[in-house]
């Protein structure tokens, strides 16, 4: 039987995903609040941080194209 992905995963590529959720929504945050109360700096400093969940997110892309073409190989 096929079963879904996530059950099959990597534990890297989880592992990845929840990393890159977290940091994403860590930069938005900081963005927020940075905006609203006007520090330009934390503003600026939230980008790189939502910039390395995108990075973290496309290693993770990158993760379970391997993973599927490893299995496709099987």
């Amino acid at each position: 039987m096929l079963k879904e992905f996530w059950e099959s995963a990597p534990t890297s590529y989880k592992v990845l995903v929840f990393s890159a959720m977290a940091l994403i929504g860590v930069g938005l945050i900081l963005n927020i609040v940075g905006n609203t109360s006007n520090n330009r700096e934390l503003a600026v400093a939230s980008l790189a941080v939502i910039g390395l969940g995108l990075v973290l997110h496309i290693v993770g892309i990158v993760v379970r194209g391997q993973a599927i073409r490893k299995n496709l190989r099987r």
